[in-house]
């Protein structure tokens, strides 16, 4: 029995040996897209959503004024998720609407509802780093950001607005993205996004991102309720105040057309 005990020691300690000399061994690389991998597993299965979103503009001046928008999503397992963001006031901008087809691999499709032209333009892939309606956020930057449109690289742990987080790099593998890198904080408890630095083709800051309010959707899904993306290098500012989330209310790919694109009201 006693050398029973000692060889099962041994094992023991041998696998223990092996698990940790593999720990050591995990690449940054390994290790940031292991995080990525599980950051998207958890927010699988929503299947649809519908939200009201206000945005708040800002000058250099902080000067504001403010947008209201209606949101829908569509999850596809097998492609990119689908959204229509519609707006419903002021009066300049109401009805505009922009209909997103995010793709795993393909560049992403974007239509822009313009109701003076009363037509549909289609954003081409070059100009996806321009700004959306005069605000601080790209229009890449509204697309599902799906695992493989970056590469990815573990960087260090910090601790940031109380969570316990994850730093992870993210490359865009998109060559026509505004975006040279991503530095993406994410906390290890729930693997929720809390800030995004965004650096420019030269390699500066460009923005910064910031999200807040989570809250937790059908005991499984969590959303922020507020993010900030700051310009740095305008001065610049948008807020955005997510309301009233409802999930799987029956949405399909019927509502996510060309033409239900010009038909929201």
């Amino acid at each position: 029995m006693r050398q029973m005990r000692s060889i099962t020691l041994g094992l023991g300690l041998a696998l223990a040996l092996i698990l940790t000399t593999a720990a050591q061994t995990e690449t940054p690389e390994e290790k940031g897209l292991a995080i990525a991998k599980e950051a998207d597993r958890r927010g699988l299965g929503y299947k649809d959503s519908t939200s009201e979103l206000v945005m708040i503009l800002r000058n250099r001046h902080g000067e504001e004024s403010e947008r209201f928008m209606e949101v829908r999503a569509l999850e596809l397992l097998e492609d990119g998720d689908k959204s229509l963001t519609t707006f419903k006031r002021p009066a300049d901008v109401k009805n505009t609407g922009l209909l997103t087809f995010s793709h795993k691999l393909e560049a992403d499709d974007q239509w822009l509802y313009l109701p003076a032209l009363k037509r549909v333009k289609r954003i081409a892939s070059t100009n996806k780093s321009g700004p959306f309606m005069g605000s601080e956020f790209a229009f890449e930057d509204l697309a599902d950001q799906e695992l493989e449109k970056y590469t990815y690289r573990y960087l260090f742990d910090e601790v940031i607005e109380g969570q316990d987080c994850f730093v992870i790099e993210r490359t865009p593998t998109y060559k026509h993205s505004g975006y040279k890198r991503q530095v993406t904080w994410l906390d290890k408890a729930e693997y929720r996004i809390w800030k995004v630095d965004y650096y420019d083709r030269k390699r500066s800051l460009l923005k910064t991102l910031t999200f807040k309010k989570y809250r937790l959707y059908l005991d499984k899904y969590w959303r922020s309720h507020e993010a900030l993306m700051v310009n740095h290098q305008t001065g610049k500012s948008t807020t955005l105040l997510w309301n009233n989330i409802q999930f799987q209310t029956g949405l399909t790919d019927v509502d996510f057309t060309k033409a239900s694109l010009k038909r929201t009201r």
